[in-house]
């Protein structure tokens, strides 16, 4: 399967859609999976896939996931199948999850008499947009009479030949915050008259960095990065606004709850000691991924069967977000990593990374780690891979 896989990971990257306008991936993937034969194709959104494998006999129903939106990135790689559609690439790898799970539709399809209940290949738009596709898909009703629900991450940060699990909380909880800070404009040669907006808003800064560093317990996984600050025209105008944004991100959902409160504590305080006014909003984003310990169990059990009990790695949680945990709001869920780094190849860039690329034999690991899942899992342990 390996020319297949890659053949169809390239298609897809070099036709990159960026999320909730997947319409021609969408398409792709519905036209290969008709073609497998045997399987019963749905479209629950305008730009989501799901495939149903109904065994021979009943049994377990096993969701496997794959994201197919790509980044709104200008790609600078510079091999043959590098993205032909401006400001989209794929950067996170979903060309090859998508490519994976085909792979496994097509061999499980032709396995019919062998699955004991039934395989469901969801193939899911918009991982990367807030509120995400994985909500839309729950709500369509995808996760109705699963008993669980799996899914593979690629993941250039681990070499590939490995497999990465992660029990209990695995990713974070990415909330958005957004600050309006309104000082008094004035000429930049007499700021005695203004009220600095920049050196408020900079107090504001460095400020937030003590909501890690001195209000939250050190054991506690917290992120909180400014990544927006806008203010001003020129350089002899003290502006009499900025604008800044970011992210916090948490694995704790206690912790999470406090966060805002916290924060506009400290943005109010700041603002108010230098005569300025403030707006702040916070928008809170996909739950954490929080992996069923049964289920990741019989993974990482698996994966030594596949890779070998040398090549699966213990991973600590990290604080990407991933809206895979809508699923796991309704069944018992598990994700995991695949590795796809390679250091001998140059293969390092990280994920959203114009320059991201996967080593493509990552997508043979990946699609026997669909396989002996689904085999485990469905009653047939003689295993598919």
């Amino acid at each position: 399967m390996k020319g297949r896989l890659v053949e169809w990971r390239r298609h897809l990257h070099h036709n990159p859609e960026v999320s909730f306008h997947e319409e021609q991936t969408a398409r792709f993937v519905r036209e290969t999976l008709e073609s497998f034969g045997g399987l019963e194709i749905s479209r629950p959104t305008e730009n989501s896939v799901v495939a149903r494998l109904v065994g021979e006999r009943p049994g377990r129903t096993l969701a496997l996931r794959a994201d197919i939106d790509a980044l709104p990135i200008t790609e600078e790689n510079d091999f043959g199948f590098v993205s032909q559609n401006p400001g989209a690439m794929h950067a996170c790898g979903h060309d090859g999850h998508t490519a994976m799970l085909l792979g496994a539709a097509e061999i499980l399809s032709g396995m019919r008499d062998e699955v004991d209940g039934e395989v469901r290949f969801v193939f899911q738009h918009a991982e990367e947009l807030f509120p995400g596709g994985a909500e839309e898909l729950v709500e369509a009703g995808v996760m109705d009479g699963v008993d669980a629900a799996v899914g593979i991450h690629l993941w250039s940060q681990l070499p590939v030949g490995k497999v990465g699990v992660t029990y209990g909380p695995m990713m974070a909880a990415p909330d958005i915050f957004n600050v309006t800070i309104q000082g008094k404009g004035g000429h930049a040669a007499m700021p005695h008259q203004t009220v600095d907006s920049i050196a408020v808003g900079a107090q504001v800064v460095t400020n937030l960095q003590h909501v890690v560093a001195r209000e939250t317990d050190p054991l506690a996984n917290v992120v909180l990065s400014v990544t927006r600050f806008e203010g001003g025209t020129t350089h002899n105008v003290i502006p009499g606004t900025v604008e800044m944004e970011g992210t916090v991100r948490t694995l704790d959902p206690a912790v999470r709850d406090r966060m805002p409160g916290i924060m506009e504590r400290v943005i109010k305080g700041v603002t108010t000691a230098h005569g300025a006014d403030y707006e702040f909003s916070y928008t809170r984003g996909y739950r954490p991924v929080v992996n069923d310990d049964g289920l990741i169990r019989e993974i990482e059990e698996t994966a030594r069967d596949v890779v070998g009990e040398g090549n699966v790695e213990a991973m600590p949680p990290n604080m990407g977000g991933e809206d895979f945990s809508a699923y796991g709001q309704r069944v018992p869920a598990a994700f995991y990593l695949v590795g796809a780094g390679n250091e001998a190849k140059g293969i390092t860039a990280p994920h959203h990374h114009p320059r991201f690329t996967i080593d493509e034999d990552a997508l043979a690991v990946g699609l026997k780690m669909h396989l002996a899942v689904a085999t485990r899992m469905l009653g047939n342990k003689g295993g598919a891979a």
